[in-house]
């Protein structure tokens, strides 16, 4: 089969590599889409992944072509969706039913070969059946649409009334406005260095924007607000866009050192604001229902997710799109979608 191997950082090569094979409770399923994540950038350009070479790419979506003998309960033909995590169900956070904090871990994409590739063998235990008729683009984006769910619920959620907020609007962004318009918030607050993806953000329903940068006092505090940029910057203009009492929670992940400055710190302590960390998207019984109401919302139409796509491409534009991605840095994008 074709798949873009990561040698190194930056050196991703197009090759024919062998098929995977359906040992014993796998089926090979055949990749319909998968999207880049805002986690393969460093990855792939700047730090490299857990071993090399490795074939990268954890949001997916396929259809069983066949599966091993001992399999039952999928049928080939069937499309499905696959939680990339693979938790080893035996540490003391798995047996709490906090997959996302497993202490020995696998994962698609990062530690054992994923999803940039035409198949890809997985354990029926990573299989969920979608619904038929739904677009495969659409079920490779639960796993981001599931991880704003998960940051959510982490910090209380929010009822009918509550004033919401998203720092960072890419496509986890943008599906946290959704969720807390979903779950009854009246406002939306959304912040983000571009004006185009602040546009995609009154898209998804954000009632206020604001550039990073801007004058943010005009702008309502927030009930619960999710900083999904991962940038140093955007952590203060977080935390003191909080309400008193209110909720901050972290998905991004920032590759410098944060720091806080004193004016954070003191709205933080004195307005007794709650700093929550989100990991991942799961919970018991795995992957949970962060999963399966994600799957639910997307075959509804609750979630709107195709005016996230900025682009869709071949699996064999996969090594010069991330070079260009490496060297443009004015191009626009939000989710990625290649096509094996």
């Amino acid at each position: 089969m074709r798949a873009a191997v990561l040698y190194a950082p930056g050196d991703i090569r197009l090759e024919n590599v062998p098929d995977p094979e359906a040992k014993n409770g796998h089926v090979i399923v055949k990749v319909e889409a998968v999207g880049v994540c805002g986690s393969d950038f460093p990855r792939m350009l700047i730090k490299g992944a857990h071993k090399m070479p490795l074939i990268c790419g954890h949001e997916f979506s396929g259809r069983i072509v066949s599966k091993a003998p001992d399999v039952s309960g999928f049928e080939e033909g069937e499309l499905v969706a696959v939680p990339p995590m693979l938790p080893c169900h035996a540490c003391d956070q798995c047996q709490r039913g906090q997959f996302s904090r497993c202490r020995n871990y696998d994962y698609f994409g990062s530690r054992r070969d994923g999803a940039y590739a035409e198949f890809v063998s997985i354990p029926v235990s990573n299989l969920i059946k979608a619904s038929q008729d739904l677009d495969p683009r659409a079920i490779a984006m639960t796993d981001p649409a599931s991880i704003a769910l998960h940051a959510i619920w982490k910090g209380g959620g929010v009822t009918a009334g509550d004033v919401g907020g998203v720092v960072g609007c890419g496509p986890i962004g943008l599906f946290a406005i959704q969720w807390l318009k979903l779950m009854g918030a009246s406002e939306v607050v959304a912040i983000d260095v571009s004006p185009k993806k602040l546009e995609m953000a009154l898209k998804a329903g954000a009632t206020h924007t604001a550039l990073a940068g801007d004058d943010l006092s005009k702008l309502p505090f927030c009930n619960l607000i999710v900083e999904a940029a991962g940038h140093p910057s955007s952590i203060n203009p977080a935390i003191r866009l909080a309400a008193p009492g209110g909720h901050a929670v972290f998905i991004g992940i920032p590759v410098g050192e944060v720091g806080l400055e004193n004016a954070t710190f003191q709205h933080f302590l004195r307005q007794e604001v709650s700093l929550h960390g989100a990991w991942n998207s799961f919970g018991a019984p795995f992957p949970g229902p962060q999963w399966s109401v994600t799957l639910e919302k997307l075959a509804s139409g609750a979630l709107e997710w195709e005016f996230m796509i900025s682009h869709e491409l071949p699996l064999g534009d996969l090594p010069d799109f991330f070079e260009r991605l490496k060297t443009d840095k004015s191009m626009h994008y939000s989710k990625i979608m290649f096509r094996p």
